[in-house]
């Protein structure tokens, strides 16, 4: 992916993830917008960055999702690069009554959610010479934290339809490539202070710096998927409290490399 000159949207830009890639992207000379529900984590990233722009977005609202696609692609003609990047994790017990408001807000956001906003966008980002669509999955969208069970399969079905999608793209300008970060220090389940969890610094140069490859033939042989093999992760799983089974059956710990894959 060309790392310059581009015109980028972040869902969930304002935190985490999300503003660590903001912040890095538009140091390199892009034009990056970034979204999410909380207005004054927008204002900080925006402010700490001269030339970034925001957008209130809700995620788990379709209406909301298609005047804001409507909108940014008005606005913005020149949008080549959609990172959708915003979720959301919850404990849970699978062994349990689940909870319906997190269940379908959990499915709304992680999974919906990036459907429906890279849907609106599409047509426009296929008329482009070349696009990018990016997706924040996780480690355990191979290997579940039984601890979080729906946000764990959210993960794993976002993923699915990540392979479908570069499948159905591959003759056209766009291409679909797939973050699936480990456990990594940001406000999800209060892990900015862990110190098992990979240091978000780390994990966003490690990403930049796979993103700024050619990730369809450098990893088209599937060597990605080789840092998310269960038999990897359970050789360097940590568990969230400090017995193997917790993670159930493993999960990555801060070794793990940022996978930025191109599955053919």
């Amino acid at each position: 992916m060309k790392l310059t000159g581009n015109t980028i949207f972040i869902t969930g830009g304002g935190t985490g993830i999300g503003r660590g890639l903001a912040d890095a992207l538009h140091k390199r000379g892009n034009q990056v917008i970034i979204s999410g529900r909380r207005k004054g984590s927008l204002d900080a990233t925006t402010k700490a960055n001269p030339g970034m722009r925001s957008v209130e977005l809700d995620i788990s609202d379709s209406e909301n999702i298609a005047g804001v696609a409507k909108k940014l692609i008005a606005d913005n003609p020149a949008l080549n690069v959609l990172i959708n990047n915003v979720g959301v994790m919850q404990l849970d017990d699978a062994a349990e009554k689940i909870d319906d408001r997190l269940l379908t807000s959990t499915v709304a956001t992680n999974l919906l959610g990036p459907i429906r906003l890279t849907s609106a966008l599409i047509e426009h980002l296929k008329r482009q010479p070349k696009a990018t669509i990016i997706y924040n999955t996780s480690a355990l969208a191979f290997v579940p934290l039984a601890l979080t069970a729906v946000y764990s399969s959210t993960k794993a079905a976002l993923h699915s339809y990540v392979l479908s999608q570069r499948y159905k793209l591959k003759a056209t300008s766009v291409s679909v490539l797939e973050i699936a970060p480990p456990w990594v220090q940001t406000d999800l389940l209060n892990s900015n202070d862990e110190p098992r969890a990979m240091p978000l610094k780390e994990f966003i140069e490690g990403t930049i710096k796979v993103l700024g490859t050619d990730a369809k033939r450098s990893w088209s042989n599937r060597r990605s998927l080789s840092e998310t093999t269960p038999d990897r992760m359970r050789a360097r799983s940590q568990s969230l409290a400090g017995s193997a089974g917790t993670w159930g059956p493993g999960c990555s710990n801060r070794r793990f490399q940022p996978a930025v894959n191109s599955l053919v």
